[in-house]
């Protein structure tokens, strides 16, 4: 069966368990196949239970994660492209409760962030002020005399 098989990983497989029929141990099917030795107690588990047919069949599951698709997505920023262009604040809070209403569950602030990563926006903050700053006027101020001086 061996000779026929085309599939890679289907072949190591079938490797796993001719090697176990023979005689082998799982510590050197482990160092012959790179399966661990548990993995491979589990190949043989598997066939003695199912037969060799489980192996030839895909079992995976899975895939597509989104919430809601991408065309919802850009509607959903949509108000907020408004808001960020026109200089309001747009916080991650403020998407997250929006996202829950089209979603209809909750999300991590993750799943958010990925999403307008997706969508090509980028975290862009005003910069800080320290609360005790003083005003641009009173800085503009203490600039004239020292300008005043050196000429």
């Amino acid at each position: 069966m061996l000779q026929t098989i085309k599939d890679a990983k289907l072949h190591k497989k079938v490797e796993v368990l001719q090697l176990r029929m023979e005689g082998y141990k799982y510590s050197e099917i482990e160092t012959i196949t790179k399966y661990s030795a548990s993995r491979a107690s589990a190949l043989v588990c598997i066939y003695v239970h199912d037969g060799i047919s489980y192996f030839e069949t895909e079992h995976r599951v899975g895939g597509n994660r989104q919430n809601i698709s991408f065309e919802e997505e850009s509607a959903m920023l949509a108000k907020f492209k408004e808001a960020a262009r026109a200089g309001q604040i747009v916080t991650v809070s403020d998407n997250k409760a929006v996202f829950k209403e089209y979603s209809g569950h909750e999300s991590g602030s993750g799943t958010i962030y990925t999403v307008l990563k997706q969508h090509g926006w980028r975290k862009v903050m005003p910069h800080s002020k320290h609360p005790k700053k003083a005003s641009d006027e009173a800085i503009a101020a203490s600039k004239k005399p020292a300008l005043e001086s050196k000429k």
